[in-house]
C-alpha cells in the first residue's frame, strides 16, 4: 500500500519514507511524487549522496531508467544548504547517508517542507540500515514496497548479495544483488537464482502453435482412420 498525503495545505511540513528491499521501485515512487508534485507548481529538489553513480552522476535514475535531474552532495548536513527555497525535498538511497540525516530531515520538515525520503530499509544480511530505521520512526508517512523473489516469485523484501563481499556498503545493481523472499534469503551470500526473463505473449504463442499442432495429428490419425475403413470396406 502507498501511503502519501493526498492534501497540501498551508506552510506545514512532514516526512514521508519509502522503503523496501532491491528493485522493489523504490526510486522509482520518489520520482512519481516528485513529478506530481511538480506538475501542482511546486519547487522541488531531488538530492541522492555522491557514491551512488551507478547510472548517471547527477541524474536520479529507477532501475527502470526512468530519471530527473538532482543535486549530489557528500553529507547530509549539506542538504539543508541546497534546498532553502524549495517545497518538496526528495532525498534517494538514504541509507548511503550519515546519521546526520535524521537531524536534516526534521529540520526541513519543521520549516515547512514536504520531505520525501527513499532508501533500503536493511542490509545485506537482513539487519536494519542506518540511518532507515530513525527516519522511519519520525515519518508521518511510511511505504514499504515489495520486489518480486528471484527465486520463488512470491513477495521479496530482502536485498541477497551474490557476489563475494563483506563490505556492508557495496554499491551494484543485478549483478551484485537479487531480491529475495524470506524463505529463500541466505545471508551473507549466496548463489545466484535469477531466471531468466519470458518474452510477454511467449507463453500464448506456444500454446497456441501447440494446439495447431495438435489439431493437424488428429486431422492427420482421422484421415488414416478413414482409409483403413476404407480399406475394410471394399
Amino acid at each position: 500500500m502507498v501511503s502519501e498525503p493526498t492534501v497540501l495545505s498551508g506552510n506545514i511540513g512532514w516526512i514521508e519514507v519509502v522503503c523496501g528491499g532491491m528493485f522493489s521501485g523504490k526510486t522509482e515512487e520518489l520520482i512519481r511524487r516528485a513529478r506530481r508534485a511538480q506538475f501542482a507548481g511546486q519547487r522541488v529538489i531531488i538530492v541522492k549522496p555522491e557514491i551512488d553513480k551507478r547510472y548517471d552522476d547527477l541524474k536520479i535514475v529507477s532501475h527502470n531508467a526512468t530519471s530527473l535531474p538532482g543535486i549530489v552532495t557528500a553529507t547530509a548536513d549539506q542538504i539543508v544548504l541546497m534546498t532553502g527555497n524549495a517545497e518538496v525535498v526528495c532525498i534517494d538511497e538514504a541509507q548511503f547517508f550519515d546519521s546526520r540525516l535524521v537531524d536534516v530531515a526534521n529540520t526541513l520538515a519543521n520549516s515547512g517542507k514536504r520531505v520525501i525520503i527513499a532508501g533500503l530499509d536493511m542490509d545485506f544480511e537482513g539487519k536494519p540500515f542506518d540511518p532507515m530505521p530513525d527516519l522511519l520512526a519520525i515519518a508521518e508517512y511510511v511505504t514499504k514496497l515489495h520486489a518480486i523473489c528471484a527465486e520463488s516469485g512470491m513477495p521479496a523484501n530482502y536485498s541477497q548479495r551474490v557476489v563475494k563481499s563483506d563490505k556492508r556498503i557495496l554499491v551494484g545493481e543485478s549483478e551484485a544483488y537479487e531480491p529475495r523472499a524470506r524463505h529463500c534469503f541466505r545471508p551473507p551470500v549466496d548463489e545466484p537464482r535469477r531466471k531468466k526473463p519470458i518474452a510477454f505473449n511467449q507463453a500464448a504463442t506456444g500454446n497456441s502453435t501447440g494446439e495447431k499442432s495438435g489439431k493437424h495429428e488428429n486431422d492427420h490419425g482421422s484421415e488414416k482412420g478413414d482409409n483403413a475403413a476404407e480399406n475394410i470396406k471394399n
